[in-house]
């Protein structure tokens, strides 16, 4: 069975119903993930979460070691992960309590964040067309359903820099754009899971209409973390039924993501740059 990655986001900084916990801290090449990595099992099913934002709501997300995170979910074996995310609507039919599982992401950072594992001596290029894979997003959009919850299936994440909210210029520009949903964390989790070859997919709850809506012409804490206390129950609920199938799956396909990706010279690449990245290109390039 396969070992299954969740990352949790605001308001969701544990699992209930993980057996045989295990608090695990991992350092890694790239310095120390958010928080500790927790281990255990749901169903049987292996499983690593990660409170992206560390216990007690401590790391911005344009402060969130994302290299860190991500390294450390492939260095415990995770071969899938279901981020689960506070987002603002985009759209009128994608109303506060519903859940969303995106399809597609577009960039709106401003570049600080560090967004791939390929620098200072080695290159790639990874296939990102589809940045959300496929089986995982099926699996919980069914889990979903089976939670009797309003869930809609595809769509656009639109990921802002923060931890500003939307500015109504701003908010407004994306509904213009046909965007369905705006959240400050994902894409650049998705890009560093693909280049680790991990699969993976988006759980994502909104919490609120962004500012655009004539009924909610600003956007508060309060108001997202009210209606975020209401759906992480649904929340956990959708995950433990998702991560039993998602761990059965046999094939996943984000698992050859640098078979043609990584276009240096393999001699050219510093000795001590092929170990660092063992974990990740060791298949690729010896």
């Amino acid at each position: 069975m396969a070992k299954v990655g969740i990352i949790g986001g605001s308001g969701l900084y544990e699992i209930d119903g993980i057996e045989k916990v295990k608090r695990v801290d991992i350092l890694t090449p790239f310095g120390k993930p958010s928080d500790s990595y927790v281990t255990g099992t749901i169903d049987g099913a292996e499983v690593v979460f990660l409170s992206r934002h560390g216990r007690g709501h401590k790391v911005s997300p344009s402060e969130i070691n994302y290299r860190a995170n991500i390294f450390g979910m492939k260095k415990l074996g995770v071969e899938a992960i279901v981020s689960v995310s506070a987002v603002g609507s985009l759209k009128q039919e994608l109303k506060p309590m519903d859940f969303v599982i995106p399809d597609q992401f577009l960039d709106r950072t401003n570049r600080a964040r560090q967004a791939t594992f390929f620098t200072d001596g080695i290159v790639g290029h990874v296939a990102f067309a589809d940045p959300v894979s496929p089986e995982i997003a099926d699996i919980l959009f069914e889990s979903a359903k089976k939670c009797s919850v309003k869930v809609h299936k595809g769509g656009t994440y639109v990921n802002m820099e923060g931890p500003q909210f939307s500015t109504k210029a701003e908010s407004k520009l994306y509904r213009s754009w046909g965007m369905d949903i705006i959240g400050m964390t994902n894409m650049t989790e998705a890009k560093l899971a693909r280049e680790a070859e991990i699969s993976y997919g988006t759980l994502a709850a909104v919490t609120d209409y962004d500012c655009w809506h004539p009924e909610h012409d600003s956007v508060t804490v309060e108001m997202i973390i009210a209606n975020l206390t209401k759906n992480i129950e649904n929340a956990k609920k959708i995950i433990k039924i998702a991560v039993s199938k998602i761990s059965r799956l046999k094939e996943f396909s984000a698992a050859n993501a640098l078979k043609f990706a990584l276009i240096t010279n393999p001699d050219a690449i510093p000795k001590e740059l092929k170990t660092k990245l063992e974990i990740i290109i060791g298949k690729y390039i010896k």
